[in-house]
C-alpha cells in the first residue's frame, strides 16, 4: 500500500548520481533536483544510488546532504535516504535518549514492523552503536515503562495467520480481569501483548469486545492523563490498527498550534513505502480533508514539496 511515485522508466543510476552531484555544485543547492530524484526512488534504488555516489565521487551522500541542506527539509531527506533498518535504528536510538513522548517511537518501531524488519533494525543498531537496542531501552527507562518496553523490543513474533480461539477467549478474559483490577503492569497482560502474533492478538481483542461489550482501549482510558496507560493504548493500536495509529499521529502533528515536524517527518518517511495509501484514506475519513491539503496548509517550501512527493501527491 505504498504511495511512492516511482517512474516506470528510471534513469541509469549513474545519471541519478551525476544529477545529485550537480545539485550540490555552484551557487546554492538545487533542492528541486534532489526532490525529483530521491523523492521518487524506492529503498533498493536509494541504496544503489548511495553506493554508486560514494564510488564515483569519493563522498558519502548522506554527509553531503548533511552539509548542503538545513532544518526540516534536511531531516526528511536524510531520514528518507537511509536504508529502512538503519533509519529505524537511528530513530530508536534518538528515542532512548529522550524521555516519555519518545517511548511512543519505541512502541511504534517494536509493534508496527514485521518480525524480520525489527530484527534487521536491531542488527543495524548493533553495528551503529556497538550495543543492543534492548540494553539501551532497559538502561534509559524505569519502572512500568521498562517492564513494557523491554519485552516489546525483544520479541520475535510469529507472523502466520493461525489463530487459537481457545487461547483468544481465555486471554481476553485475563486482559479484562487485569484491567478491571487496574493491574496494568500484570505479567500476563504484558506477556500477551509482547509475545503473541498480531493475528492472535487481533482475535483476542475481537473476543474481548464481543464478550465484554467494549473496545479494550476504551477500558484503558480510565485515567486519560496516565502516561503508562497512553503507552499501553498505543501498543494495542500499533499491533492491531497501525494505520489508525499513524493517522492519529499525523492529525496531532498537523492540527496543533504549531506543527510537530518531528512526528510528521517520521511518519511520512517511515510509512511512505509501507501503508501510506491506507493512512491517507483514514486521514481523509477522520478529518474530512485530504492529507496533502492539510500538509500544504501547515508546511512550506522544500520541506512541503518533499512531504508531498513521498505521500504520492500528483507529480510533486
Amino acid at each position: 500500500m505504498s504511495t511512492l511515485c516511482v517512474p516506470s522508466q528510471v534513469p541509469p543510476v549513474s545519471d541519478d548520481c551525476e544529477q545529485l552531484h550537480k545539485a550540490f555544485k555552484g551557487w546554492g543547492t538545487n533542492e528541486g533536483l534532489i526532490i525529483s530524484i530521491l523523492g521518487h526512488r524506492n529503498a533498493a534504488q536509494r541504496k544503489v544510488i548511495q553506493k554508486t555516489y560514494a564510488e564515483t565521487y569519493g563522498e558519502d551522500l548522506l554527509k553531503v546532504l548533511d552539509k548542503e541542506l538545513s532544518s526540516d527539509f534536511e531531516r526528511i531527506v536524510k531520514l528518507w535516504a537511509l536504508d529502512p533498518p538503519v533509519r529505524d535504528a537511528q530513530l530508536a536510538n534518538e528515542a532512548t535518549k529522550r524521555w516519555t513522548k519518545s517511548n511512543q517511537v519505541l512502541v511504534e518501531i517494536a509493534c508496527t514492523r514485521s518480525s524480520q524488519d525489527l530484527l534487521l533494525a536491531k542488527q543495524a543498531y548493533h553495528a551503529l552503536y556497538k550495543k543492543s537496542l534492548e540494553e539501551d531501552v532497559a538502561y534509559h527507562t524505569t519502572g512500568d515503562f521498562r517492564k513494557l518496553l523491554v519485552p516489546l523490543v525483544s520479541t520475535y513474533r510469529y507472523e502466520g495467520d493461525e489463530v487459537n480461539m481457545t487461547i483468544a477467549k481465555s486471554e481476553a478474559k485475563i486482559l479484562h480481569q487485569k484491567i478491571g483490577e487496574k493491574a496494568y503492569t500484570d505479567d500476563d497482560l504484558i506477556r500477551i501483548l509482547a509475545t503473541r502474533s498480531k493475528t492472535q492478538i487481533n482475535a483476542t481483542l475481537n473476543h474481548y469486545k464481543n464478550e465484554f461489550g467494549k473496545d479494550i482501549n476504551k477500558d484503558l482510558k480510565a485515567d486519560p492523563k496516565d502516561e503508562f496507560l497512553a503507552l499501553l493504548r498505543s501498543t494495542i493500536k500499533c499491533l492491531n490498527f497501525p494505520e489508525k495509529y499513524f493517522e492519529k499521529s499525523l492529525r496531532l502533528a498537523i492540527n496543533k498550534t504549531g506543527t510537530d515536524e518531528g512526528a510528521l517527518t517520521r511518519v511520512v518517511a517511515t510509512r511512505a513505502e509501507v501503508d501510506m495509501k491506507t493512512i491517507k484514506e483514514c486521514f481523509e475519513k477522520r478529518n474530512t480533508v485530504p492529507l496533502d491539503k492539510a500538509i500544504v496548509k501547515d508546511t512550506t517550501g522544500d520541506y512541503e514539496k518533499m512531504l508531498l512527493a513521498l505521500i504520492g501527491h500528483g507529480d510533486a
